[in-house]
């Protein structure tokens, strides 16, 4: 388990901001709207959600991302579980995640039986009605040890200008490794590096509008033999 926790200012009182990355976690126009435009649009959810469907995410953050799924998937009528699993290397406190999705009232119940949970462990084995797990440390290490493959990925890293590690050729292998055969990827980032990275690894890529400020955002398919 990582010792290294998330260093955060916040900007107007309610947007956090990695001082170690000087980003922000999320969208300063609407991050909701970002998640959902990007993450769920972009790898065709709900519409792809199936009995066993697995997101796999890098860049757990605030948790936004798997609420917002979360949500999607229950709203969609699925019985089962979701499975989603994210890679986190500087995780914030439950105080800190509980200050963050104050901004997302709509997210009600979901937010508050994921902080707790998240309060009592944060890779969230203990959190109820959704097969979640978080693995704390640098996903270039922790990745590579995992054995899944996914059907979704959610990549949410900090810039690729002020955290190039969680793009780097060799982790977009691995992400292409954990990515079963039709599965997808979908990031906010249109940064040229990325897509030749995704590309590289084994992925068609395709670069479309992003949104709010961000002109393009990329998605990327694994083809199917």
């Amino acid at each position: 388990m990582s010792d290294q926790h998330a260093d955060l200012d916040w900007r107007d009182g309610a947007i956090p901001v990695s001082t170690r990355f000087d980003d922000p976690y999320f969208s300063l126009d609407n991050g909701l709207a970002e998640t959902r435009h990007v993450f769920l649009d972009g790898n065709d959810l709900p519409n792809r959600f199936a009995p066993g469907f697995h997101i796999a995410e890098l860049g757990f953050g605030t948790g936004l991302n798997l609420l917002t799924a979360w949500m999607a998937w229950d709203a969609s009528g699925q019985e089962a579980p979701l499975r989603f699993t994210s890679f986190e290397a500087f995780p914030m406190s439950a105080d800190e995640m509980a200050r963050a999705l104050a901004a997302f009232p709509e997210q009600g119940e979901y937010r508050d039986r994921l902080v707790t949970a998240w309060r009592e462990d944060q890779t969230l084995r203990s959190l109820d009605n959704i097969d979640a797990q978080v693995i704390i440390g640098d996903a270039r290490d922790t990745l590579a040890q995992q054995d899944f493959q996914a059907d979704a990925w959610f990549l949410d890293g900090f810039s690729p200008a002020k955290n190039p590690e969680l793009w780097d050729a060799n982790l977009m292998t691995q992400v292409a490794h954990h990515t079963k055969p039709g599965g997808t990827a979908a990031t906010y980032t249109a940064a040229g590096f990325v897509r030749r990275n995704l590309t590289d690894a084994g992925f068609d890529v395709t670069r479309i509008p992003g949104f709010g400020r961000k002109r393009h955002m990329t998605i990327a398919r694994k083809p199917a033999p």
